[in-house]
């Protein structure tokens, strides 16, 4: 049994790491960086050690020094979160090497499916369907212009070693494809270090279903159900819900057959997502493997009413899945919106800066996977993404009432954030109605924003009832039956509010 577990990353996922850490009796090890000493999983963590300078590649990239500090905190294990070294092979050989567990997959399997070409030959091992097209990388524009040619316009072009749409360029006609192929493996290149591409099928208008998995290291693998994530702006995730309002049981046994069939192939353990595109006729298509937890599991955690982070851990430790296949069953519908620091009405520009207002949002059906508080300063090196708000009801118009009533409930004043863009989005008629695919929230953000009087400035008027608030609330000293908070949690809440700097 696990006694220590350092947490290989930063804001909400840290902190989600952190309780589960907690809840199963675990200490829980911080890394920080400067930008990150008053983050609230460094304030909450049983350790917490420097990794140095804000930059990823000076801290939160940097494996040496997290194994260095694994080695000196006598942890355990190595809990990585996602993004930063989550679905990096070297790092989790390097774990396994040093006799410090990695929880994830081995980094035998992370390699065969974290490469997009390698997954798509690993996939084929499998017998999954998939979109037609290479299953290794390009070694010339000939060759592109070959594929291109024997699976028919339009094609898309993808990044090998990477996602979040860098190194994509969809192109509907040949001579469109010299460019397209140029600038595609340069933006690779740059983002990945790799500027290997394949060629695909375009598959237009598609959804985009996942299915979760969980494999033990006993041989035993199961599939969770579906994720619908196809409210995207650039391929990256805006809102995901679970189950997806198109999948019916067949196509749900079936894609989660594929999904557990391909994991098992590639000797898969721990918890992995296999992304399908979903076309109009409810064909599916084999998109890719995430080797690490997504940002996107508690909807399927409010669907299945289990614990993902738990049963990673519990998995790392050598204890076989507690359930069965036929144990899994899903109940209700949940939907999880991203809320970040950011500007939609100045190109989606990253608003970085302190928060001088926080009203969280509560009540029935509402989870919030958060890593800021009032007084923090949202740094400029990072994903801006500041919580998930995620609603739980027994049916989605449920979830989207309670989202949208929730959304109204938070504020987060000094900077700007992305609410008001899922409050038009929930209220759309095609998003109410499930007429989504991977290019939907695109073409809604080209019509104009239609005006809604009962919240066209529900973050002013809420801000400003707590203004008021906050200036009647009489005087008082503090109780002395409060306790006293400690000097390490003292320091940084002085730093992180302006208050007087750490010795």
């Amino acid at each position: 049994m696990f006694q220590r577990i350092l947490i290989a990353n930063r804001g909400e996922i840290a902190l989600r790491i952190l309780r589960a850490c907690r809840e199963l009796g675990i200490g829980a090890v911080a890394v920080y960086s400067d930008a990150d000493r008053a983050a609230p999983h460094v304030l909450e963590s049983d350790e917490a050690y420097r990794l140095g300078p804000a930059p990823a590649v000076d801290s939160y990239l940097r494996g040496d020094l997290i194994l260095d500090i694994a080695r000196r905190s006598g942890a355990d294990a190595i809990h990585p979160g996602y993004g930063f070294l989550s679905e990096n092979a070297a790092f989790a050989q390097a774990c396994e090497q040093s006799g410090i567990k990695f929880i994830g997959p081995p980094s035998s399997a992370m390699r065969a499916l974290g490469s997009k070409t390698l997954a798509r030959q690993a996939a084929d091992r499998a017998g999954m369907p998939r979109t037609p097209g290479s299953v290794h990388g390009l070694a010339s524009l000939d060759e592109a212009r070959s594929v291109a040619a024997s699976i028919g316009y339009p094609v898309m072009l993808k990044a090998a070693a990477g996602g979040g749409g860098k190194g994509m360029r969809a192109v509907s006609r040949p001579e469109d494809l010299p460019s397209a192929f140029d600038s595609a493996r340069s933006e690779a290149e740059r983002a990945f270090g790799s500027g290997e591409v394949y060629l695909e099928k375009l598959i237009e208008r598609p959804r985009h279903v996942e299915i979760q998995i969980l494999a033990d290291e006993h041989g035993h693998c199961v599939s969770l159900g579906e994720r619908e994530c196809s409210v995207q702006r650039r391929h990256q995730k805006v809102i995901e819900e679970a189950p997806s309002a198109v999948v019916g049981p067949d196509l749900r046994r079936r894609m989660g057959e594929a999904a557990v069939r391909l994991a098992l192939t590639a000797g898969y353990t721990n918890a992995g997502t296999v992304e399908f595109l979903l076309d109009e006729d409810q064909n599916f298509y084999f998109l890719e493997v995430n080797t690490r937890l997504q940002v996107e599991h508690p909807v399927t955690e409010l669907v299945t009413g289990l614990d993902l982070v738990h049963l990673q851990i519990r998995i790392a430790q050598g204890e076989p899945l507690p359930f069965t296949q036929q144990d899994i069953h899903l109940r209700g519908h949940a939907m999880e919106c991203r809320i970040y620091a950011e500007d939609p009405d100045n190109g989606f520009l990253p608003s970085p800066g302190r928060i001088t207002r926080l009203l969280q949002p509560g009540g029935p059906g509402i989870r919030e996977d958060c890593g800021i508080y009032e007084g923090w300063v949202v740094p400029m090196d990072y994903d801006p993404m500041l919580s998930k708000l995620i609603a739980y009801a027994p049916t989605r118009e449920l979830a989207i009432a309670r989202l949208l009533r929730a959304l109204d409930e938070y504020v987060i004043g000094g900077i700007r954030s992305n609410l008001g863009l899922f409050r038009r989005l929930l209220r759309d008629p095609d998003f109410r109605a499930a007429r989504i695919d991977t290019g939907y929230l695109d073409r809604l953000l080209a019509q104009p924003a239609p005006l809604h009087p009962s919240s066209a400035a529900p973050d002013n008027a809420a801000a400003i009832a707590a203004a008021v608030f906050e200036a009647m609330k009489p005087s008082a000293a503090p109780s002395a039956s409060v306790a006293p908070a400690s000097a390490w949690k003292s320091a940084a809440r002085r730093e992180a509010t302006g208050g007087a700097p750490r010795a």
